[in-house]
């Protein structure tokens, strides 16, 4: 007779010590994995995949199976997290839509991370994934509403102190309220997009089992996938989206702004005798030629007899490359008398070929007229567009266009040449940067640069930057002790080092602490940039931190609305120019006074 006859619940089928599926078995009939999960209320699966069904033998409330959530637990605290630190404040002041698109990145950013660290640490403790319990996404739900809560509030307040330390009043309460909505709408949209993702890898991966091994098809399936992924990004949606827009801008630059004419003064280009056509300028270029201050507007500023300054311009249409191009626009220079003035301007303009008018204007009123510029159009895209996708056209037109005019000033008489100026706004001063190798040449080949909101990847600026005395900041970087390259914000206060000299060519810099085109970098992501770190700015809030991810994607957003901020601030340089080229040319006979009259001229509003 059998042990389990006389003992019966004592054998092999007995629940105390009953096996099934050659995992032990709970009196209650449970597997007794299954009963930790449901103790440990974790979920590991990004998808949360079911653990193995119950055995027959088991007692029906054992065996009940909850359905799987379509959302993963770790990764919904990961977003939660994300979403919750993206309302810190950033550099700019943020709307509501562009806080929910912010949101939104970061949230997906997140439940990626927990997706990712959750299968990592199931990798460690050698367990399949599991359900959560209901416990634990009720756990979940309180502490999203709380969070979610103080963190909407705190943005709330850190935006409003954003606007008043820049003298922002533009406010919407309902961009505000929409705000949880557009998140929720780009966490979805990301989130989709990436499950896609991972479905095509496994069917990539489940037809390169066929022939390769199971891990060999797995690491293949994913190159694969990425590479796919990537190319199509940057290929087919980045590049269409940029061919449509420059048709678009192309089309828009056949346009002249209404109250810009054709010039009548053989000082410009497109007037008498230019051998640039009109029309070939461009929208930009027409506005730089026809506009601008005359004789009569700078002698009654500097009440002295003046002269008209000389602009000459070439537009993309005027000549198929930019050596061409920059051969026309020297030769419209030399052509209207530009060589024989007192200062001559070598100014890069940004993508669409626009150039900031505060920075001509305050050199020709500063030069009583004395003065000429020159300048050439290299794309149609605006600049926050070109600041991305055309570096290489600004250095060659940079480097062509300073080189050409360096050419017909260097066969100059040393007595005759005018002081050669460099200047640039954004991509317009890595255009201007291209054409000189370091300190020395700057020196040596100009009578003084001045570079407004410099990108960060600025191959000079980040030398001087990053090769900066110790003990100085980077938002305001001490180089060699100021001999020749300084740094600031406010122009019209002394500059450091104030205790050492500044003779001969000087290089100025002009970058607010709070301008994204100077510190948005795609190191941003992972590592902590010193200039957080630092003292901030006085339009910066001591509040900003830095976050992995989050702050690269706060940044990011701040580039498109830099300059749509009051002057002094982001990306907006009007009334800097004005103290910046009186540094840098050092006109005789101007007092802080008219300074001031000149501000009001250059920045009316």
């Amino acid at each position: 007779m059998s042990l389990g006859r006389l003992f019966p619940g004592r054998g092999r089928e007995g629940t105390a010590s009953r096996e099934e599926d050659g995992r032990p078995v709970t009196p209650g009939g449970t597997h007794a994995a299954g009963a930790e999960g449901a103790m440990s209320g974790e979920d590991g699966a990004e998808h949360g995949e079911p653990s193995s069904p119950p055995s027959a033998g088991a007692s029906p409330r054992g065996s009940r199976h909850r359905r799987p959530h379509p959302l993963s637990l770790p990764g919904c605290w990961g977003a939660l997290f994300l979403a919750c630190l993206s309302f810190t404040p950033s550099l700019l002041p943020r709307g509501g839509l562009l806080q929910g698109l912010i949101c939104g990145i970061s949230a997906a950013i997140g439940y990626g991370l927990g997706v990712v660290a959750a299968y990592v640490w199931r990798a460690f403790a050698d367990r399949e994934a599991r359900n959560a319990s209901r416990r634990a996404w009720h756990i979940l739900l309180i502490g999203a509403t709380v969070l979610a809560g103080v963190s909407f509030g705190l943005g709330q307040y850190w935006q409003h102190e954003i606007r008043a330390l820049m003298g922002v009043t533009d406010y919407s309460v309902l961009t505000t309220v929409a705000c949880p909505f557009v998140a929720a709408l780009v966490f979805s949209l990301l989130l989709l997009g990436g499950r896609g993702m991972r479905r095509l890898y496994r069917w990539t991966a489940r037809l390169l089992g066929r022939w390769i091994g199971g891990r060999a098809a797995r690491v293949v399936g994913w190159l694969s996938v990425v590479a796919v992924a990537w190319s199509a990004f940057t290929g087919l949606l980045l590049g269409s989206f940029v061919n449509a827009a420059n048709e678009a801008f192309s089309l828009r630059d056949t346009q002249t702004p209404e109250g810009v004419h054709q010039p009548t003064s053989a000082l410009r280009s497109g007037g008498p005798g230019s051998v640039v056509p009109w029309d070939s300028l461009g929208r930009e270029g027409r506005v730089f030629t026809g506009s601008g201050p005359s004789a009569r507007d700078i002698g009654a500023f500097t009440r002295r007899a003046a002269q008209g300054p000389v602009r000459a311009y070439a537009g993309l249409t005027t000549s198929d490359d930019a050596e061409s191009r920059a051969a026309r626009a020297v030769a419209d220079l030399e052509r209207a008398g530009g060589f024989e003035r007192e200062n001559l301007l070598v100014m890069t303009t940004t993508g669409s070929g626009w150039v900031d008018p505060a920075a001509v204007d305050s050199f020709e009123y500063l030069g009583n007229g004395d003065s000429a510029t020159v300048a050439m159009q290299y794309s149609n895209l605006p600049s926050w567009l070109s600041y991305l996708v055309d570096q290489s056209k600004a250095r060659q037109v940079g480097r062509e266009l300073f080189d050409a005019v360096y050419d017909t000033w260097s066969k100059l008489p040393q007595d005759r040449r005018p002081r050669l100026f460099v200047a640039g706004e954004s991509l317009g001063s890595f255009g201007g940067e291209t054409a000189f190798s370091g300190e020395y040449d700057l020196r040596n080949r100009t009578a003084g640069p001045l570079f407004a909101g410099p990108p960060n990847f600025n191959s000079l600026f980040r030398e001087f930057s990053d090769g900066r005395d110790a003990g100085s900041p980077e938002i305001r970087p001490v180089y060699k002790e100021g001999r020749t390259v300084r740094f600031t914000d406010d122009p019209s206060t002394p500059m450091p080092p104030t205790d050492q000299p500044w003779d001969g060519t000087r290089v100025l810099y002009l970058m607010h602490p709070s301008d994204p085109i100077v510190w948005w970098s795609p190191r941003l992501a992972l590592s902590e940039p010193e200039w957080i770190s630092e003292r901030p700015g006085e339009d910066v809030l001591e509040g900003m931190v830095w976050i992995p991810f989050v702050t690269f994607w706060q940044v990011t957003a701040d580039l498109p609305f830099s300059t749509n901020v009051p002057d002094g601030h982001g990306h907006t340089y009007k009334a800097a120019y004005v103290d910046g080229w009186n540094t840098v040319m050092r006109p005789a006979g101007l007092t802080a006074q008219y300074l001031d009259l000149l501000k009001d001229i250059i920045r009316p509003d």
